[in-house]
Parts: structure tokens; sequence; C-alpha cells
């Protein structure tokens, strides 16, 4: 049996696009010295098509061929820069590289050459923006004033990274043109760790950001949810004492009120909490990839990063966990009271259906009565008839007892059949109305 050439085994569907992701968004090689320029836009979900149009110009400006339409990532040279666009669920980056050194750092920035309509038509809104100065390894090496005169002298953390083969500065503030520093010093990184390296710092400043989104919301979700909290322990403490249906019904309405509340907050938050925990994962992940060490007198990169952050974050998920615990005591008080409103209410319909079975039997024991009467009636009618038949007989000749004589004999049978005829009808009317005897 010969070798296959090819593979003839059945494939998933789904391999080609899944092995397509694994290798998306690859760093862009950058070689020292160089300007780097980051923005992320936040454009929410349904942007896609606005980012793509807008990338489009960008590339006929320069006579390049845009990426397709479907495309969510793209590496591109445009003459006198290259940009690194990438499009993710809520945002969109891009990363503008141009190689060679300023006259000095971050006076002429990456976006120097990009067209500045372009800039401003950015869909969205920045929330993520700064300038990144590369510098060599045979750059001369610069002093604490020097380093802190290219942060307008605002504290600066730093470290040294990959394994000490690179160090970065930065004061993480915004400076006089809305743009955050960093200064990287490139040391004898290969140009792709070099990019991966770009790549981290532009990933941190912006999923640091993305993930501080959700602050606001809990600062702002708090004081609603502390006093939906107040209301429900008030309410709960008063369970005990409520008594009589409609007191059980206002509270529960009462309680519906604060439902509604917290599926409100809930709704506010939830994606935003969501959303910001997995950034805030990628974060630490990107923190772990710099294999950082300290830089003395310096605070470190990721250490800043991550007391700021972490406190935010904690903010949020504490919050996250108020509310999930509302909604459940929320729903164990309802619970509690729609149960003791249903007894209440089961104990109503018991008395209810007690009291319309003692009318049933009332109305029993009179229709008995009733029955006794009408067979009296009826057969005194008829007695009455015979004897005037009797009479009638007598009267006309013909040999009959004395009419006395004659109702005392039909006396019983008449009884018997009428009643047996009263019975009749009662039993054919309890029959077609369906009721037992």
């Amino acid at each position: 049996m010969g070798k296959a050439s090819t593979m003839n085994i059945p494939e998933h569907p789904l391999r080609e696009v899944l092995d397509q992701e694994a290798h998306a968004r690859p760093p862009t090689p950058v070689t020292a010295p160089a300007r780097v320029t980051h923005i992320a836009t936040v454009t929410g979900e349904q942007a896609a098509l606005a980012d793509h149009a807008h990338l489009t110009r960008l590339c006929s400006h320069f006579q390049a061929a845009p990426p397709p339409a479907d495309a969510t990532h793209a590496s591109l040279d445009l003459g006198p820069f290259r940009l690194k666009w990438e499009r993710h669920t809520e945002f969109s980056t891009y990363t503008f590289i141009c190689d060679g050194a300023s006259t000095a750092p971050f006076k002429e920035p990456a976006i120097s050459a990009v067209p500045a309509d372009w800039l401003a038509g950015l869909p969205g809104e920045v929330i993520a923006a700064f300038h990144l100065e590369v510098e060599s390894e045979s750059a001369p090496e610069r002093d604490p004033d020097s380093l802190a005169g290219l942060f307008d002298n605002n504290a600066i953390a730093g470290g040294m990274v990959l394994d000490g083969n690179a160090r970065i500065w930065t004061d993480f503030r915004f400076h006089a043109d809305r743009f955050g520093r960093t200064l990287v010093r490139a040391g004898a990184l290969s140009e792709h760790s070099l990019g991966r390296l770009i790549q981290r710092i532009a990933e941190l400043e912006t999923y640091r950001a993305m993930a501080m989104l959700a602050f606001p919301l809990a600062r702002d979700a708090r004081p609603r949810v502390a006093g939906a909290e107040e209301e429900l322990s008030q309410i709960i403490a008063t369970l005990a004492t409520v008594e009589g249906t409609d007191a059980e019904r206002d509270t529960l309405a009462e309680l519906s009120r604060l439902a509604a509340l917290a599926e409100t907050v809930a709704a506010d938050t939830t994606f935003r909490f969501s959303a910001s925990r997995a950034y805030h994962a990628i974060v630490q992940d990107r923190i772990r990839g710099l294999r950082e060490e300290r830089i003395s007198s310096i605070q470190p990169f990721g250490s800043f990063i991550s007391r700021r952050l972490a406190p935010a974050m904690e903010t949020c998920e504490n919050l996250a966990r108020r509310q999930e615990s509302l909604s459940r005591r929320i729903s164990r008080a309802s619970n509690l009271l729609r149960t003791r409103v249903d007894v209440a209410l089961e104990a109503q319909n018991r008395d209810l259906l007690a009291s319309m079975d003692r009318r049933a039997q009332l109305q029993l024991r009179l229709q008995e009565t009733v029955e006794g009467l009408s067979v009296v009636a009826i057969s005194y009618y008829l007695l009455s008839l015979v004897s005037y038949l009797a009479k009638g007989a007598m009267a006309a000749g013909l040999a009959v007892p004395d009419p006395f004589l004659v109702v005392t004999y039909a006396f019983i049978p008449v009884i018997g059949l009428v009643w047996l005829g009263v019975r009749r009808v009662r039993r054919a009317i309890t029959r077609e109305g369906g009721l037992k005897e």
C-alpha cells in the first residue's frame, strides 16, 4: 500500500479558521531607533464597517491597497510610515511606526506623517494614546535629570524587561498634546523581539484603559445598590409582623419594585464588568510576559499598573458580588412572602369551600323537605280526583262502593306512585347536573 501524498481524512470545517486565528495579529518587526504612536478608539460592537471605510480612505491617500472588507487586522506599509490596524470586539487600535530617531525624543512623533484631517475623523472616541520612542543600544546613556526632562519632570516608572535585554520608562500621564509618553532602550533585542515588546506595551496601555471603564460605572451604581440593600433589610425585618393578605401583597409589591431596580442596575453593569474582568486578565498576562526586573530608585512598570488597577477591579468585583447577593436575597424574601400569601389564600379557599358545602347540605335538606310536601300535595289532589270520580259514578247509577271507601283503598297506591314519580324526576335532574345524591 503506497503512502498518501495528501490528507484524505474529512477535516473539521473550522480547522482553517482556527489555524489562521492562531497566527492572527502578529507583532510588526521594529528596528531601533524608531518612533511609534499608538491610538485606541472605542467604537462599539457595530462599527467594523466604519473602521474599515476610514482605513480605506487612508490607503487611498497613499495609493496603497486596503485590507479585505472582512479583515480584523492588517499591517500596511504606506511609505512615510507603517501602520498596524486591529479591530477588536468594541474598540480598534492604530499603531503608526516610523523608522529612525527624531531630533529630540517625542518632538517628531510617528503621526506627524499622518494626514491631520484623517486623524481628526477617526471613528469612535480615544481611550488610549501614547508616543513611544525606541533608542538603540548605542545611544548615549541618559542621566536621571535628562530622563526626567523627557517626561516634564513627572514621577517615572520603569524597569528592565525581557531578562534585562531592554529598559522602559514612562510617567503614565497625559502631556500637552493629550498623548502619553514611553521611552524604550532596545538593548540587544532582535527586530522581532522588539516588535513583540512594543506590542505588549501597547496592549498594556489599551487593555488597562478598557478595564478601567468599569470603575466609574461601579462608583455610580454603588449608591443605588446600597439603597436597595437598606430597603430590603427593612422589609425583611418587618416580614414577621406583616399580617393580613392586603399587607402581604403590598410588601410583595415593594419586593417586586426592588427586584426590578436590581435587574436594571445589573443590566447597566453586567456587560462592562464581564469585559473588564477579561481585560484585567489580559493585562496581568502581559505584565508577566515583560519579565520585568527592578531599576534602582524607580517604581517598576508592572507594579505601577497593578497597584492602580487592582483596587479598581476589586471595587467592580465587590459591587458585582453585592448585586448577585441582592438579587438572591430579594428572590428568597419574595418566595417566602409568596408562600405566606399562598397559604393564606388556601386557608380562605378552604373556608369558602366548607361554607359552600354547608350551604349545599342545607339546600339538600330543604329539597328533601320540598319533595315530601310535593308528594303530599300531589297525592291530595289525585285522591280528590278519585273521590270526585267515585261520587260521579255513584250519581250516574253505577255500582261502585262508597266514595270514602274508594279513596281509602286508593290512598296507599297513590301515595306510592307519586313518591316514586317524584324520586325518578329528582334522579334525572341530578344525573343531568353531574351531581351525586
